[in-house]
Order: C-alpha cells, then structure tokens, then sequence
C-alpha cells in the first residue's frame, strides 16, 4: 500500500477523487454495516408492495449485510451520475409523437456506462492500495443502495422514494464499489422534502400509496418495464403514454426545477431512436429491434413489451393516423401485442374487424 496507507481521510478523499477522474459527477462513502431499514423492507415485502418481481422477495437477508458481499467488506464507495438531457427545447424530442421514456432510459444503458466507470475505479484503487479487495455494483447485486447511498451523504431518500439532494435532484444513477479498505465515512443529509408532498399528487396512479412508500402495484414504470404478458384493463387509463418508464414524481419536485445536465454524453438519445414514432416501434422486427436497442436499457421490456406498451400509448392517445399502425400489430405473434392493439383500435375506432385475428377481442 501507498503512503496513504496510514492516513484513512487521505486515502479517502484520493479515493473520491479517483471516483470523480472515473467520469462520475460525485462520490462519497458508507460503512458496510448492516442497514438499519430491516423493517421496512420486510413490511413493504409482506403488503405486496412489490408485484411480481419475486426476486426482491428472495433471501432478503442478504440485502441487510453489504459487509457479506463480498465478505469482508469494510467500506462502500458510492458514485452518483448525472442523466438528465438539460433544456428539452419544444418539449420531447422527435415532437408530439416521439414514445414517452424515463430519461435515465433514452441513452446507452446505465449499468455499462458505469459499469465502466467502476472498473476503472477499481483499478486505480489497486493501485494506489495495493492488495485491497473491491467488488462493483450497479443495480445488479442485492443491495439496499439508495439507503447506502443516503448513509454516505450523497442525498436523502425523498417522498417519492428516490434519492433526492437539494442541489442537485434526483435526475441521478448510483453505484457502487465495495473494498475491504477502512475508509471515513460521510455525514448524512438532513430530508430535504419537509411539508412537500407534490410527488404524490403528480402521481397519477397513487403509486405512491403514502411518503416514502411505492406500490409497484400501481407504479407506471412496473407496469411497462417489469410486467410481461397483456397489461390489465383497470391499469391502462393511468399509463398516460408512457412506454418505458416514468418521470412524473421526478418532473413534479422542486429540488428539480434546474436540473444539471448530464455530462456524460453516451446517457443521451441517440439520433437512431430519436426518430423512432409509435407506429415506428409498432412496425420494427426482431432483428431492427435488436439492431436499435442493443445497447439501451429499454431491452429490459423486450420487443414484444415495448410493442404492447405502444399499442397502449397509441390507444390512449386515440388519433385515427395510428389506425393502420395499430391494424399491422394485430397480426403480431405476441397475443400480448395483438390484444394491445385491438384494444387501441376500439378507443380509436373504426378498426378493421375483419384484420383482427381469433382470441385478439378488445377489453374496455
């Protein structure tokens, strides 16, 4: 180890700089102790809170002892990068007709970008710390990471349950480097939400059944990104368009009036799906699909969710110029898509009956 070996606020703070020279816009640390929202968690899992995301619901110990993963983890490097696109002149791109996407979903996918970043970390680390063992995190392994985060001071977990810091937001992406290395940590921040409760009025589906709770039941990210198979009648009305995700809690908070733009280039919409409309999405094939999404977090709904997603958009947007989209969809072979796609044709009207397969009826 290097001469910072017996200085831990040196080495810290090299350590964060490391982080910043990494490409990430902030850093800070947490002890690796066990968390301190066991309750909660086992609450949140007993209510269903959940959905069907059964994994979250597997061995929840293991999200309780970061200090297990790997074992012998000491400290929690967490990173925090920027995503928001900045000023969206003349609102989404591509006009009114552009598929409406979380924006932390527009660009290259989060988990490589930085996964990258991490792992340049990482090796900087075992440099200047010879012998020490780290391990990355980036929304793959179980850990609790906006409570990690929040403990290592770089935000509060807000109402809307995203982590929020009063000068910069919650438009931001969080990883993680686990190290055997004994670093300071950082000092919590205070709530920065007080009396507000905006997030949950803009939630147009009481996803946010209270402050600081998230039903997934009735989350519009859940239900177009994590939800496979036809979306059920009752949920449609509040899906608002969305396709992939959705910014409504986020675009609603104070702290993110002034956003800071990403100065990671790759986090941005890429001319290629920027000129990609619903009817486009509706039309694409599994190798265009493939081709298009190769390298976005969108591949998470697959083609056959993110066609059904349009259909549903197209549906509650109701404009007739989606007619002959929506009548190529139902000869989809996704019977997800299929039934999507009669269902808009019926809020459209004046769908080609004669085009819609067997088993493909429209539900109201």
């Amino acid at each position: 180890m290097t001469d910072l070996a017996g200085d831990r606020s040196a080495l810290t703070e090299r350590i964060k700089e490391l982080a910043r020279a990494a490409g990430f816009d902030r850093a800070g640390v947490a002890a690796a102790a066990p968390s301190g929202q066991e309750e909660a968690l086992r609450a949140w899992l007993r209510r269903g809170d959940h959905a069907g995301m059964s994994w979250l619901a597997r061995d929840p110990e293991r999200r309780l002892r970061p200090a297990d993963l790997p074992p012998g983890a000491v400290s929690i490097v967490v990173v925090a990068l920027d995503y928001h696109p900045g000023p969206e002149r003349g609102g989404e791109p591509g006009g009114d007709l552009w598929p409406r996407v979380a924006r932390y979903a527009r660009g290259e996918d989060y988990h490589e970008v930085m996964g990258e970043g991490l792992r340049r970390l990482a090796a900087e680390v075992a440099r200047i710390a010879p012998g020490a063992r780290t391990r990355p995190y980036v929304d793959t392994g179980p850990l609790l990471e906006r409570e990690i985060a929040a403990r290592a001071g770089l935000g509060a977990v807000g109402k809307h349950t995203l982590l929020l810091h009063p000068e910069h937001g919650s438009w931001f992406l969080l990883g993680e480097l686990l190290t055997d290395l004994d670093l300071v940590p950082d000092e919590p921040l205070a709530d920065p939400c007080g009396s507000c409760t905006r997030c949950l009025a803009a939630c147009p589906t009481g996803a946010l059944a209270a402050p600081y709770r998230l039903d997934a039941r009735r989350c519009i990210s859940y239900w177009t990104i994590e939800h496979r198979g036809p979306v059920p009648a009752e949920v449609r009305p509040g899906l608002g368009g969305w396709v992939f995700g959705c910014d409504l809690c986020q675009e609603a908070c104070p702290w993110n009036r002034e956003p800071t733009p990403a100065s990671e280039p790759r986090l941005g919409l890429p001319p290629e799906r920027a000129a990609l409309d619903l009817a486009g999405l509706l039309a694409l094939d599994r190798d265009r699909y493939v081709d298009l999404f190769r390298r976005s977090p969108m591949k998470r709904a697959k083609l056959e969710g993110l066609q059904r997603n349009a259909a549903l958009a197209a549906g509650d947007r109701a404009d007739p110029a989606y007619r002959p989209a929506l009548a190529g969809a139902l000869r989809n072979p996704s019977p997800a898509v299929r039934e999507a796609a009669a269902w808009a044709l019926s809020r459209i009207g004046g769908g080609p009956a004669r085009d819609r397969p067997a088993g493909a009826g429209s539900e109201e």
